[in-house]
């Protein structure tokens, strides 16, 4: 089975705050899309219903922690 890696499945604590961020900060939502566009292309490719490299993957699991982690550190601004 394919784990979830969406935002809110990752952070469920803290689903209020991702709603109000994305209308309220536009930063943030354009990091969120971005996030979920890369997390759905690595879950495609999980999937087999693309067909990438390992490398690629690898590459595109990096770059959805990085955007994981400047999502989580604007959810922690107060």
């Amino acid at each position: 089975m394919i784990e979830k890696h969406d935002l809110i499945h990752e952070l469920p604590e803290h689903k209020e705050r991702i709603h109000q961020l994305k209308l309220e900060n536009s930063h943030f939502a354009s990091l969120f899309e971005e996030y979920h566009e890369v997390d759905h292309e690595v879950r495609r490719i999980e999937m087999e219903i693309e067909i990438r490299s390992d490398e690629y993957l690898e590459d595109k699991k990096k770059q959805r922690l990085l955007l994981k982690d400047q999502l989580y550190s604007i959810i922690r601004e107060k």
